[in-house]
């Protein structure tokens, strides 16, 4: 039993973890030019990307924007690569999921 108690904390604290340092991430390469409470920005505010998108999505974009902004129906891009390293991305898009706990594509149509 405590093996297993163990073992939830561990993958616990991992995923908090990698929201934690996604928002580490955000903050350092993201920030200039996004919101994420509202607000004038040049790229669009965070809250609005989680509850439209899905995490995989996120990452996607943010990999490569130049190739997705017309199937994200952006109608230009000024987004720039970003020198991420994979798990960059991947805990950026896990944090920038956290900000909306109800997603518009769960919704049932």
């Amino acid at each position: 039993m405590k093996h297993v108690v163990l073992l939830a904390l561990l993958v616990g604290t991992t995923l908090v973890a990698d929201v934690e340092n996604g928002k580490a991430v955000f903050a350092a390469n993201c920030a200039t030019c996004h919101t994420v409470n509202g607000g004038n920005a040049l790229g669009p505010d965070m809250n609005i990307v989680s509850y439209t998108r899905r995490k995989a999505e996120i990452e996607a974009y943010a990999k490569d924007p130049y190739s997705l902004a017309k199937t994200f129906g952006y109608s230009a891009n000024a987004m720039p690569t970003l020198p991420l390293e994979d798990q960059e991305f991947k805990d950026v898009a896990d944090y920038i999921d956290s900000l909306q706990p109800f997603k518009k594509w769960m919704k049932k149509k």
